[in-house]
Formats: structure tokens, sequence, C-alpha cells
């Protein structure tokens, strides 16, 4: 899961929108652990859970988002708080609809029912995972969709200057996947996108309590424990966190003392996958790319990058600089939402998997925003 939540969340937002005539466009960030929207002229309006609590016999939506997550593992049950998307794609693909069709309606007047929208999608993505976020896109009364790649959307969002002829390396780590690609001419020339993310460094810690200590512990306490004590490298005030869960062998609730150390020990197994990721690109960039992300270093976002300590792990094993941008939750809802005003380009111009952006599309983006770091 990611590392901390910026939500949006009130009553105002709707009035808010009302009020910003011409608004028709939405990009949406589809996280596996959030989903947060983008609404062209207001920028990022809504930032919630990917989560919907709904009735296992009536198929009716109970709750969705922040308080459909408060539901996680506390349901009777003929009710599921369940997360509809998997490392990064579609699980369950009703659920998905109703997801969206919630967050679309709730952004946007019913009078502007249906907005043309851009939805962000791994670079990963097969042709048939594609198609099911378009059609659950169109099913939830949006007109028209388009999918921008991950790291494109992180660049754009990070205000890296992607359309230039020079290397640039994005990691982006989230829920469920981890985008790493090299960007140039604004396209990616390597990438590897892996299954592994925020929700595996959940359950190693899990398994390791499991294993460790005889105790079962749910998601939320993982990702707490997480927050609370996890790193990537020692740390220079290392502690204890109370772990409280239900023990293997007597099922009494119980509580037991973790260290800062046992969870680096758990956390070891997905960051080395993020590690070889990461290595393995680099290894197949080309030389004069090469020598670029050397010079400007990797660029690090998602929710997961903000682990303590990950960054400099990243530079320990690469010898390159690497930095975590400021809006690390927000840079690819920021991205996608950056394209919206090339909405019409973006699907006139897609080439090779249908509806992805490419290059003359993205540099037309960075052409028309303000010059981002170098």
């Amino acid at each position: 899961m990611l590392f901390g939540r910026d939500r949006v969340r009130g009553s105002t937002t709707r009035r808010r929108l009302s009020s910003t005539l011409g608004v028709h466009d939405i990009a949406i960030d589809l996280g596996t652990a959030n989903t947060l929207v983008y609404v062209g002229g207001a920028g990022i309006v809504v930032s919630e859970p990917s989560v919907v609590a709904i009735d296992a016999n009536s198929g009716e939506v109970h709750a969705v988002g922040a308080e459909a997550e408060r539901m996680i593992g506390r349901t009777p049950a003929t009710i599921s708080a369940v997360r509809p998307l998997r490392h990064g794609v579609i699980a369950d693909f009703e659920v998905t609809e109703q997801m969206l069709r919630y967050f679309i309606g709730r952004v946007l007047d019913r009078r502007w029912a249906h907005p043309r929208l851009i939805v962000c999608a791994p670079s990963g993505v097969t042709e048939v995972e594609q198609h099911a976020v378009e059609q659950a896109a169109l099913a939830a009364g949006a007109r028209a969709v388009q999918l921008i790649e991950e790291p494109i959307a992180a660049a754009i969002g990070a205000g890296l200057a992607i359309e230039e002829p020079v290397g640039r390396m994005v990691v982006d780590i989230g829920g469920g996947t981890s985008e790493v690609a090299v960007l140039s001419l604004g396209g990616i020339v390597v990438s590897r996108s892996l299954r592994v993310g925020g929700y595996e460094m959940d359950e190693a810690i899990a398994q390791y309590i499991r294993g460790a200590h005889e105790l079962i512990i749910g998601s939320r306490t993982a990702e707490a424990i997480k927050l609370a004590i996890g790193s990537a490298l020692p740390l220079a005030d290392e502690t204890t966190f109370g772990v409280r869960g239900r023990h293997l062998v007597t099922g009494l609730p119980t509580e037991v003392q973790l260290s800062t150390e046992e969870v680096r020990e758990a956390l070891r197994q997905p960051l080395r996958a993020i590690l070889l990721a990461i290595m393995e690109t680099l290894e197949e960039t080309p030389p004069e790319l090469a020598s670029d992300i050397a010079k400007h270093g990797i660029v690090l976002a998602g929710g997961g990058t903000l682990l303590r300590g990950l960054a400099d792990l990243i530079h320990d094993e690469t010898e390159i600089t690497t930095t975590v941008v400021e809006s690390a939750l927000t840079c690819v809802a920021t991205g996608s939402g950056l394209a919206l005003e090339h909405f019409d380009r973006l699907a006139g111009s897609a080439t090779g998997r249908r509806g992805r952006a490419t290059r003359s599309t993205i540099t037309s983006v960075r052409a028309a925003q303000p010059q981002g770091p170098t």
C-alpha cells in the first residue's frame, strides 16, 4: 500500500467544480491502493483508497473509498470490502465500473455525465488488460477513453523535460506495481513493469511476523508497521513497535514487540526485486542514455518510494544520484491531468497499442507546461 495519503475530502468538492464552466475532461490515476482524480481546470480533487464495500447477494454498493476501507476485515458475512484492482490492473470488472462511476459522479454535476477520460496504466499492461480498463471507463459513463503509461505520466508530473534527446530514468513504486523506465524524446526506450509494490511489502511483513512470532495480523496492521518503523537501511535510532494480533497456536489476542531490524529483514525480498529491475533496466540502456542518467540521476515517484532509506539504498547499489520528487504521491495524476489539454492529439496520434500516448503527444504536453527541473 502507498506510504501516506493525501486525501481530499469535504462537501465543497462538487460545489467548487460546478462553478467551473466547460469542465468536461477527467484524468484518473487508477491505482491498486488509491485512486486520484484530476479534473481539467481544477487539478486533483479526489484522492481515495481503491476500495468498494459491496453486498455479496444483491451487488449493492454500500461504500466507496475511505469509508469502505475502514470496513476491511470488519464486515458481516453478506458484505465484502474489496479492492477491485490487483497489480495495477482490473481484477473485478463490475466492481471497478461501479467505483469509477462513483468517482466520476462525485466530481462532476449530472449535466456533465459523459466526460472524456485519461486513465494511467502500467507500462507492462497487456492488450486484454488495457481493453478491460477502457470498457470499464466507458461503462461508467465516459464518452471517450485514452490510456497513458505511468512512467510517462510520472515524468510529466515531476516536471522532467522528457521531450529532449536526453536519457531520464523514472522509478514509480505504487501499491501493486513498480515501474522502471528510461525515457528520451518523449517515449519509453527501456522499461520494466514489476508486479511488486507496497502491498507486497505489507504481505512480507505479515508473513515474517507469522513465522517469527506465530502471530496473525491483518493488512492494515502490516501497513501501520511499515509506516511506523519500516526502512530500507539501518536507522539512526533503532526502535520497537507493539504489534497486536491473534496467536497462531492459542487463538488468543496477543501483543509482541517488533524491532526495526526485523521489519528490514521482512522487506528485504520485495526491495531486492525492485533493485534487480532497476539494475536490469540500466544494463539494457544504450550507452549514450546511460551517460545521461549518470549525470542527471534517477527520479523516484509513487508512495512506495517514501520508505525510509530507499533512495539511499538505490544510490548505494547503482552509484547514481537518486532523488524522490516532491510530489511523489500525486505526480502521476498530475502528469496525466496535464495531458488532458491534448486529448484530441493523443487520440489522433495513438499507434501501436490502441489508445496509448505517443511521442508527439507527450512532446506537445511538455511544451505547453512550465519548464521543470533538469
